[in-house]
């Protein structure tokens, strides 16, 4: 499956990345990480911080600690038959970008992921936070419901758009948006 093929190449970049910057791998790092004591996925991100680990490296050790999400597990069918292939075919390109707000999202706390026809959405138990849609050739949007929620007779419809050109535009204040749509809508 092509899903987990992508998440494979972002995993083994994530490794390489950590023993660039801090000249270890990941098995040290997560006997570590468990000698720190840290039992919760927010401490353990500062706590990681505090040590200069950040970024893709970070999220790697956090998802080692506390799992991986199940569209990383080539046996999960949450791509629904290849239609989130489909939505990037003509744009690989793109493809981490989804890739690096589904890992983003899936350490908020429980969701699923629907894939749709054109876009994939990001569910709490509740109800759809957040739309990831390729837009052009060149930009994917992430769309969010942030309070106030949508006007009357757009039930359910996303209140901020934000384009993304690369998976490195997934910055703070996005994944500030991320987290405060989820929260809302939980």
């Amino acid at each position: 499956m092509v899903v987990a093929e992508h998440w494979r190449e972002m995993v083994d970049w994530s490794v390489a990345l950590l023993r660039r910057g801090t000249g270890e791998g990941v098995p040290e790092w997560n006997r570590r990480v468990l000698a720190s004591g840290v039992d919760n996925e927010r401490d353990l991100r500062v706590w990681l911080r505090e040590q200069g680990v950040t970024g893709y490296p970070q999220m790697l050790l956090v998802m080692e600690r506390f799992g991986y999400p199940e569209f990383m597990d080539p046996r999960s069918d949450w791509a629904s038959a290849g239609v989130v292939d489909a939505q990037y075919a003509d744009r690989p390109e793109l493809r981490p970008i989804l890739d690096r707000v589904l890992a983003e999202a899936a350490l908020l706390g429980p969701m699923r992921v629907q894939a749709r026809k054109t876009h994939v959405a990001l569910l709490t138990p509740r109800r759809t936070f957040a739309v990831v849609k390729p837009t052009t050739r060149t930009r994917v949007d992430l769309g969010l419901r942030l309070p106030p929620h949508p006007p009357a007779g757009r039930p359910g419809a996303v209140t901020v758009r934000i384009a993304i050109a690369s998976a490195d535009d997934v910055d703070d204040t996005t994944l500030d948006h991320l987290r405060t749509a989820y929260t809302a809508n939980t």
